[in-house]
């Protein structure tokens, strides 16, 4: 088993009780980066998914992707949270890279907090989707489908 295979099966089968076994996939000074932390160390990367698990209802992620080249590997994903008749699904990359032992010494997270969370809270989502609007390219020719404001992410 590969370092990235090793650490999606980690990642996909993730529980609070399988916290404790983080120094298996993270260096002690791993640096984590999602778009609301910016974390160094076991402690604090254990502290960002504790947090997770105990903000989020049933989390879990889907890897659906991964390219390797070298000690770096990319995972496209699906963050799926929520009681089932409100589940909720963000979609991301993230970029790993591995030290010399195979344990992931940086993690970069990249997703859409605006458009995937933010943007279905009442007033805040209203102010978003207009700024999207007003900010998002005009194309001349471009239908409905294919205009950057209703585009959908594929899946």
């Amino acid at each position: 088993m590969t370092h990235t295979d090793a650490f999606v099966a980690f990642f996909e089968t993730m529980q609070p009780s399988s916290l404790d076994r983080i120094g298996d996939h993270f260096a002690a000074d791993a640096h984590f980066v999602d778009p609301f932390n910016d974390v160094r160390g076991l402690p604090a990367i254990r502290g960002v998914f504790e947090h997770m698990f105990a903000t989020c209802e049933t989390p879990r992620f889907e890897v659906v992707q991964q390219l390797v080249e070298g000690d770096t590997a990319f995972l496209y994903w699906h963050f799926v949270f929520g009681a089932a008749d409100r589940r909720r699904r963000v979609t991301g990359v993230t970029r790993l890279q591995f030290d010399a032992t195979g344990k992931v010494r940086e993690h970069l997270d990249f997703w859409d907090p605006a458009r995937q969370l933010y943007e279905d809270i009442p007033v805040l989502g209203t102010l978003l989707r207009a700024l999207r609007r007003r900010l998002a390219a005009r194309i001349a020719g471009a239908g409905a489908g294919n205009h950057p404001t209703t585009q959908e992410h594929p899946t």
